[in-house]
């Protein structure tokens, strides 16, 4: 069956693999059509403001109901325990890929979070590496996931239908979608999920922007309706406040035939976004790639961000173009899909991460700040290039698998460590 997609981003979807299996007029009638079960899957709360709910009418053949007891899985996830606060800057290598067969799911490794499993709020942020597909189906009650590919295509088979993705693409599977990760004609795979255990991500608002820029609704693609008819045990695995239950269903649970509603997965194609910048002077804040993000508590700060910085033209006037040295209150999580990172000249490769948390320095380092200092300031494109960022209000922690790995670089604050004063004081006598 070919891949399609219906386009939009936060539009109420409406589709059927039968033609005729949406019922009309009412969600929920007496007989719905072919001896259907309709099932409302809700990830907001039903009182909340229209503009905040997230809600799909799924019309399938057995209902969720149907499945005997959980019990607490025997494998956990890795990196389930938060080491102790640091205010250090910290940066990883890569995960090497598996040699054993290992699924997405075996695959995931948290690596720094705002809370405990059990958080009502903020986020957890992981990284996988797999060379297998999965054979059950997963479901995380705890947030909505974003998926970020760094190597190898994922096919993520959801309630909903069916989202291919590859590095640069992301996807978003909503809290409590039930889905299965298979690799592309066996390829392995590597990338970064962030869990948001907030509000749902959207678009960010554009203000004096306008109504077109950074990323546009009309390149999000949702799946269209499609469904498996499988009679045989099914492994169903659910993430529940930190830890992972597992139960088996004799039937696949990806067997909804029709839907409608916007609590719904979603891709996009990062090539696609429309970056923004100076054409005069001064290096503008990250906030400007920001391709969607998650309202916090407090008004302007997020509970997370997403954030990129893609191919760009360059072009200002009498202006240090990397990344200015800075201290910020929110905490910044990185990742590299491709390339490099035009503030760092090495040891960030892709599939690495770093962390700089709350009020820590950081910014470009000495190779790159030397030849930005005497770069000609001509117009210049930066090419073949993806990083990103998660960040974040509330402070991240390492997990004690992190602290603990042999990806950890000891020796990041290094990079820094050429940056001499160059501070020459005018002569007597002379204006300053």
């Amino acid at each position: 069956m070919p891949v399609t997609y219906q386009s939009g981003f936060g539009n109420h979807f409406s589709t059927e693999a039968l033609p005729g299996a949406l019922p009309i007029g009412q969600n929920s009638p007496q007989r719905a059509p072919f001896g259907l079960y309709a099932e409302q899957l809700s990830g907001t709360a039903f009182t909340v403001p229209r503009h905040e709910a997230r809600r799909s009418w799924l019309y399938r053949l057995r209902p969720s109901a149907a499945h005997g007891r959980f019990q607490r899985s025997v494998a956990q996830l890795t990196g389930a325990e938060l080491g102790g606060p640091t205010p250090n800057r910290l940066r990883w290598n890569p995960l090497p890929l598996p040699e054993a067969p290992t699924d997405f799911l075996a695959g995931l490794e948290r690596i720094v979070a705002t809370a405990e499993g059990d958080q009502a709020e903020g986020v957890s942020l992981y990284r996988y590496a797999a060379n297998a597909s999965m054979t059950g189906v997963f479901y995380d009650a705890d947030g909505e996931l974003l998926i970020v590919p760094e190597w190898g295509r994922l096919d993520l088979l959801t309630e909903l239908g069916l989202l291919r993705i590859e590095p640069l693409e992301i996807a978003v599977i909503p809290r409590g979608m039930k889905f299965r990760v298979e690799l592309v004609e066996g390829e392995a795979v590597r990338g970064y999920v962030c869990e948001n255990h907030g509000r749902s991500l959207r678009l960010p608002e554009l203000g004096p922007i306008g109504s077109n820029g950074l990323a546009n609704p009309r390149d999000f693609q949702s799946p269209v309706a499609r469904f498996e008819e499988v009679t045989a045990p099914t492994r169903l695995v659910q993430k529940f406040l930190g830890e992972l239950w597992e139960t088996e269903l004799d039937h696949s649970p990806l067997d909804v035939v029709a839907w409608h509603g916007n609590h719904v997965p979603y891709k996009y194609d990062l090539r696609r976004f429309n970056t923004l910048g100076t054409v005069s002077f001064d290096h503008p804040d990250p906030s400007i790639f920001t391709v969607l993000t998650a309202p916090g508590a407090i008004e302007g700060m997020a509970n997370i961000d997403f954030v990129i910085f893609p191919p760009r033209w360059m072009v200002a006037e009498n202006t240090f173009r990397p990344p200015w040295f800075h201290r910020n209150l929110m905490n910044e999580f990185m990742g590299l899909i491709q390339g490099a990172y035009d503030a760092k000249a090495d040891g960030f490769a892709p599939g690495g991460a770093s962390l700089h948390g709350c009020m820590s320095a950081h910014g470009p380092d000495h190779v790159s700040t030397q030849n930005a200092i005497a770069a000609d300031l001509q117009p210049h494109k930066i090419e073949n290039t993806m990083a990103f960022m998660f960040e974040t209000g509330r402070v991240l922690r390492p997990t004690r698998h992190a602290l603990a790995s042999p990806l950890l670089q000891p020796d990041y604050d290094a990079c820094w460590a050429g940056l001499a004063k160059t501070f020459v004081a005018p002569n007597a006598g002379e204006p300053a």
